[in-house]
């Protein structure tokens, strides 16, 4: 085993919790969690790499099978200065130990103790046996609360008998463990050997480093999709004599718009994949209240995220302002800011009536034919209402536990959430400024043109992201 990387051997009862622990800390939601006791019979070891270099190793290990006998076992040879390895070595082809043998194998390589208990069940003498036992190893070692229930009557005597044989001790649920608390633990482990801490130190320096990148490649994402869904169109070419009345014309509509909707949740769905790959996701269960599952297009999701009615008329006033500047400086400022006045009127205007349709349908008639075109978007509500799920998105990738599978539907996770403690969306409580530079930037995207306040943009928008995953936005509630 490679001593330069830091290796940590993840132990404690069948069933306690320890491959979840190990699918969170590793980010791997294909490791098998299984609730019957007694399903991780041999040590599976579960690198962490970040740009192809292994940074953390992680053991995943089967339960004791016989503490007691192992303790007495280390008890009788008090002069063995390793007594992990010179168990190992003195019991490896003996059956009856096979799980125990493998349990301590990388403790006997060299690798620090992970001890996981669920300090929602009493404590009991064989726990109290094991944390002796590990303690004469020797090896650094930390014990972890992953509670399995909310019953916390058993903490203080754990914590107790824990601090007697281990050199730390916290809380750490696997299944809603967020970004902030992961690096919280990684960060703690450093002081059970002062000798780990160069390289826990450069760990959790690679850590924050993909971290910060996983959180530009989230930004570019959603820039991406706000880009092709503001300039995304339908059309559709009819023969004027197949149109016999305005029905006709109607029906094309209706038509149009379904193609239109439907197009702009596959742009939804093609960056919502990205963001899921961005934080290694593969395991991707929401709950059938979340906002995440309802309709792009639906009252639920109109009503609750995106700006106000208030901000969307300063807003759209702003971008409109930005249009008429352009005028004013095509006509060489002969305008006295005419243009700046109309340009804004238009926008705030936009800003109230756009809100009751998606897009405007444009008919052209030539040469015996209609040509149909819906789009691209007008409403100016829509472009923050997708910014907002786009954040809510990365908000749940970013800090949903990979160690909660499907097995664990029912516990709670910390997510943000518009439907609980949030009142209102990310982007309504953004200021007035952001507001207006994330309009101007919209205004421009549906004309395909770049924008000068694209880099304020990213900014703004990896900051949220930020902020959420270092849990300075507080509210968290299930998804």
């Amino acid at each position: 085993m490679d001593a330069q990387i830091p290796t940590l051997a993840i132990v404690g009862h069948p069933n306690a919790g320890k491959s979840s622990v190990v699918a969170t800390l590793t980010e791997n939601d294909r490791i098998a969690i299984d609730k019957r006791a007694g399903t991780t019979t041999r040590s599976d070891q579960y690198p962490v790499e970040i740009d192809g270099k292994t940074v953390l190793r992680f053991v995943d290990t089967p339960g004791f099978q016989n503490p007691t006998d192992i303790l007495e076992w280390f008890q009788q040879h008090p002069s063995d200065t390793d007594l992990a390895r010179a168990f190992v070595e003195a019991h490896r082809h003996d059956h009856l130990y096979s799980h125990d043998c493998a349990l301590m194998k990388p403790i006997a390589e060299g690798a620090g103790i992970i001890l996981v208990v669920d300090g929602s069940k009493r404590i009991k003498e064989k726990d109290r046996t094991e944390m002796e036992l590990l303690r004469l190893t020797g090896r650094p070692r930390m014990a972890i609360f992953n509670n399995l229930s909310a019953n916390d009557k058993y903490i203080a005597a754990w914590q107790d008998a824990l601090n007697k044989s281990f050199n730390s001790v916290r809380m750490f649920n696997a299944h809603r463990a967020t970004y902030a608390e992961r690096i919280a633990l990684l960060n703690a482990l450093k002081t059970i050997d002062q000798r780990w801490e160069p390289m826990l130190d450069e760990t959790v320096r690679a850590f924050e480093r993909d971290w910060e990148r996983r959180i530009e490649q989230s930004v570019t994402s959603i820039l991406k999709l706000l880009r092709k869904a503001l300039t995304y169109k339908v059309v559709k070419i009819i023969k004027t004599n197949d149109l016999d009345s305005d029905q006709d014309r109607e029906q094309i509509r209706q038509r149009l718009t379904e193609g239109l909707q439907e197009g702009l949740r596959t742009l939804e769905h093609e960056a919502q994949a990205e963001i899921r790959e961005h934080f290694k996701h593969h395991v991707w269960n929401v709950s059938p209240s979340s906002l995440l599952v309802k309709d792009l297009f639906s009252n639920e999701v109109e009503s609750r995220l995106g700006l106000n009615r208030h901000q969307t008329v300063l807003a759209s006033a702003a971008a409109g302002a930005a249009t008429g500047g352009a005028l004013d400086l095509g006509i060489g400022g002969l305008s006295f800011g005419a243009g700046t006045l109309i340009g804004a009127s238009i926008g705030g205007v936009l800003g109230v009536l756009g809100t009751s349709q998606l897009a405007k349908l444009d008919i052209k008639r030539t040469l015996g034919v209609e040509r149909f075109t819906l789009g691209p978007v007008s409403n100016p509500r829509f472009p923050f209402i997708l910014l907002d799920r786009s954040i809510l998105y990365c908000a749940r990738a970013m800090n949903w536990a990979h160690g909660r599978q499907a097995a664990d539907e029912n516990a709670p996770n910390r997510v943000p959430d518009q439907s609980a403690k949030v009142p209102r969306g990310f982007a309504e409580a953004l200021d007035s400024e952001d507001h207006k530079t994330l309009a101007k930037f919209f205004a421009a995207a549906r004309k395909g043109k770049d924008c000068p306040q694209e880099q304020r943009v990213r900014e703004i928008i990896h900051g949220l992201l930020r902020d959420l995953s270092t849990d300075k936005i507080d509210s968290r509630a299930d998804l």
